[in-house]
């Protein structure tokens, strides 16, 4: 017959395997890449540029915490913003001109009006984000 309470073998191996679960649960917590949509909540409401900073038919790189935006002013009044990282390696956009916004790691670029590929080596448009304007404001809606 046993003696209550818990043996040393039980309790070695609780241990370990306690040890290991907590092991394998911080290195996969670790590993995950933060997702589009928890950059997109942290960053939510966060102010990105005033409207009259904008240029039109033109744009501007933002930088909002960790992660860089591209806002766009296609025609009078009408403003747009996408991701700031090219959809063909992942490259940090570097400018606005020409109507485009231009990657300088392969020389793709997107239309300032839809994000549309205007030349490759890109074949998916850049991601856009939903902005609101108010009061002369830019924000992350």
């Amino acid at each position: 017959m046993e003696e209550p309470g818990t043996s040393r073998r039980k309790f070695i191996f609780r241990s370990i395997t306690g040890g290991l679960t907590a092991a394998l649960t911080s290195a996969v917590a670790l590993v995950r890449p933060a997702t589009a949509d928890t950059e997109t909540e942290a960053a939510r409401g966060a102010f990105l540029a005033k409207t009259k900073n904008i240029p039109l038919r033109g744009g501007k790189i933002i930088k909002v915490k960790k992660t860089r935006y591209v806002v766009t002013q296609p025609s009078k009044d009408v403003f747009r913003c996408f991701t700031a990282k090219c959809t063909h390696q992942g490259c940090t956009i570097a400018s606005v001109s020409g109507r485009t916004i231009n990657c300088p790691c392969h020389g793709s670029k997107f239309a300032i009006t839809d994000g549309h590929v205007v030349q490759g080596p890109a074949t998916k448009p850049l991601p856009k984000k939903r902005i609101t304007v108010k009061k002369g404001s830019i924000r992350l809606a």
